[in-house]
């Protein structure tokens, strides 16, 4: 992820285990991968941050290429600003790393090299390059295509800004979109949500959840499992834990 400048973001936000017993997540309506991908010749994913596209949907790309689907990850930004307090990580270095990260990560999801397109907007500055994002994503669809895109409500302004522009390219294309929340499992309620309300689960059968275990795990620079060290990694082990879970939820 991004630097993370909305102030919705801070602290340790809501814990697992306060999502673990919520009933509303429990309770949401579940969607099978046939359903999900029903009607789509192929599954392309918006990503603002390399890590994003596994942490919220690493499951449902292993999924579409179970089933043979090309699966396309639109990396929006490379990811560079995510320690601007790090002198030794620098944005050229995160730029490099984080790429090299992706590729191995999307590896563990049965993810060609090839299926990445990045798009070298700045990270942090995606609002402003909202108008060139949805062309070059309208340019890149077609009307088979499933959309998957962070979501519009996720407190990141790197995050609404990708969904934005992904709302407008798939309205011009007609093309089915739905969304992943990846940050808004920090800041919501389990029980007063703005997001489960019209959300479905999907679940992931326990090789598929393995892979995109695996997968996360290649992020080191965001775990911190990196030299030099990083004073406070973007994603720790609790944080880490909202993706950790054997389904993964997907909003209209």
């Amino acid at each position: 992820m991004g630097a993370l400048s909305t102030v919705q973001i801070e602290g340790q936000g809501l814990s697992e285990r306060q999502w673990a017993t919520s009933p509303a997540l429990a309770a949401l309506p579940s969607i099978t991968p046939e359903a999900l991908f029903r009607g789509a010749a192929r599954l392309v994913v918006v990503a603002p941050h390399p890590d994003d596209e596994v942490l919220g949907c690493g499951g449902a790309m292993a999924l579409a290429r179970r089933r043979g689907m090309q699966v396309v990850v639109v990396s929006v930004t490379d990811g560079e600003a995510a320690y601007p307090g790090e002198p030794a990580w620098t944005p050229e270095r995160l730029s490099r790393v984080r790429q090299r990260e992706l590729i191995e990560a999307l590896g563990r999801l049965d993810v060609a090299p090839t299926s990445v397109v990045r798009l070298h907007v700045g990270d942090g500055k995606v609002r402003a390059g909202v108008p060139l994002i949805a062309a070059r994503l309208s340019d890149l669809l077609s009307s088979t295509d499933l959309v998957l895109v962070t979501y519009a409500r996720d407190g990141h302004p790197d995050h609404e800004a990708c969904a934005e522009a992904a709302v407008q390219a798939c309205a011009a294309r007609g093309v089915r979109l739905l969304q992943y929340p990846v940050w808004a499992w920090h800041w919501d309620g389990p029980e007063h949500s703005g997001f489960l309300r019209d959300a479905m689960r999907m679940d992931l059968p326990s090789d598929v959840l393995q892979a995109k275990r695996e997968a996360i795990a290649a992020f080191k620079s965001q775990t911190g499992a990196v030299s030099p060290p990083v004073s406070a990694p973007i994603l720790p082990h609790w944080a880490l834990a909202r993706f950790q879970r054997p389904f993964e939820v997907f909003v209209p």
